[in-house]
């Protein structure tokens, strides 16, 4: 299974499958759910359970050519400060559907650029969010951060407000690769931003980088990885490059001939991984390392690592409230997500109402499959006593899907009376795999290469 061959064979290098943060992916997602059935999920939470706190900030200074997330340019601070006012109004649409006593274990913020708000929307946003909600014991707050847009007054805000974990978005480190992508970020500047954070008292320091870049080559992509490793990260993502100008017209900035082959992909990802590894860093689901002492890799350790819109997490809250344009919300009962388009959010929520454009209520065997794919991609592992335990399923229908998944690779995967197995040298395949759960039709999706 570690030859090119081998792995062509079973899709690797053609396949275009999710990347599985939902189940069923947003693709599926339907105008049935709206406002009214949203506003409802938020007041049959449980007052006693904590929650997850999304906010979404979609405006860049500049579109990076590669980025598929939606996203406005804005050259002047005041559509953010007209922004950040939306949110506030609808953290307060919010607090009057939650029922009392809900407290945060986890609250994000993302982009876009939420570093482009000053100190004091920073400070005023914060407010607002303490203000629905204050934060359970042990919490984490992370902010999303563009060393090109933070300074030393944005920094301390951020701290003051009580972040504790900064993402920092890297990419590549290459000048050539960077002017390629439209994202112009010079080592230095990355340094010296997370220098700053440190010193402001930020425990921890995650990192965003990227294969199957335009021009990427090993002899690059290693350089990259030392100058990342020099600044001891504590948790890294190494995201494959997802080409989708269909989906992101921008993108067309790129020409797909400078992209590496299918085949280099899987190369400069096994060339950053050994690297992580080299280094002490613990290899955690598909595409994130850890430090052994970090949130993930204990989560995984204790067989309680998850998966959601952010990617991995050790967050077991059972709800995931997204607030601003186009976030999604997970409840017990399904999903539901803003209207994409910032201008229809922000007219919705002055209107005083949700601005919920479409979401999927779980049905069938949603539930079920959504855990066999969780712990496909989480733990490479379907262990059968938890599964019977946990889901409404029978042993024999579960032995079932189990049987059919496993039949689509033999030779590759094991399959015993105890569990579903991914092993080490199948695991470039893991969503491969995983979109054998998928009961949905996944041919009008558009999604991103297999590696």
């Amino acid at each position: 299974m570690t030859d090119s061959a081998q792995l062509a064979r079973f899709g690797l290098f053609d396949a275009r499958v999710p990347r599985y943060t939902s189940y069923p992916t947003s693709p599926h997602f339907s105008e049935a759910v709206g406002p009214d059935i949203h506003g409802r999920w938020l007041q049959s939470l449980d007052p006693d359970q904590h929650i997850s706190l999304y906010l979404h900030v979609p405006f860049c200074r500049r579109l990076c050519w590669f980025c598929a997330c939606r996203t406005q340019g804005t050259q002047t601070a005041k559509p953010v400060a007209d922004y950040v006012e939306t949110l506030k109004a609808e953290l307060k649409l919010l607090a009057e559907h939650l029922p009392k006593g809900i407290r945060l274990s986890r609250l994000h913020w993302g982009g876009g650029t939420p570093t482009l708000m000053t100190a004091e929307m920073i400070t005023d946003l914060a407010g607002a969010v303490t203000d629905l909600a204050p934060f359970a014991e042990g919490a984490e707050f992370s902010v999303e951060i563009d060393p090109n847009e933070i300074d030393q007054t944005r920094v301390d805000a951020l701290a003051r407000a009580g972040m504790t974990r900064a993402s920092i978005g890297v990419q590549d480190f290459d000048d050539a690769i960077q002017q390629t992508i439209g994202r112009i970020q010079p080592f230095d500047v990355t340094r010296d931003a997370a220098d700053m954070l440190r010193a402001a008292g930020i425990r921890s320091l995650n990192a965003d980088i990227l294969f199957g870049l335009p021009h990427q080559t090993k002899a690059r992509i290693t350089e990259t990885v030392q100058k990342l490793l020099s600044l001891n990260p504590d948790r890294v993502a190494l995201y494959g490059y997802a080409h989708v100008p269909w989906m992101a017209r921008r993108q067309s900035m790129i020409h797909p001939d400078t992209l590496p082959t299918p085949e280099e992909r899987l190369t400069l990802f096994d060339t950053a991984r050994r690297l992580f590894m080299w280094d002490g860093y613990r290899e955690i689901g598909i595409d994130h390392f850890a430090r052994p002492e970090d949130g993930l890799a204990t989560a995984q350790a204790a067989g309680q690592l998850r998966r959601n819109f952010q990617g991995y997490t050790d967050d077991q809250a059972p709800a995931l409230i997204g607030v601003g344009a186009s976030s999604i919300s997970r409840f017990p009962q399904g999903f539901s997500q803003n209207a994409p388009g910032t201008a229809a959010h922000v007219g919705a929520i002055r209107d005083g109402r949700f601005s919920v454009a479409k979401g999927h209520v779980f049905q069938g065997e949603d539930l079920l499959r959504a855990r066999l794919i969780e712990a496909v991609m989480c733990d490479f592992r379907i262990d059968r006593a938890e599964i019977l335990a946990t889901q409404d399923v029978s042993a024999a229908r579960l032995d079932a899907i189990l049987r059919d998944a496993a039949a689509q690779f033999p030779g590759v995967v094991d399959l015993t009376d105890e569990a579903f197995f991914v092993p080490a040298e199948a695991r470039p395949l893991t969503r491969v795999i995983a979109r054998r759960f998928d009961a949905y039709d996944l041919s009008k999706a558009g999604h991103s290469s297999a590696i």
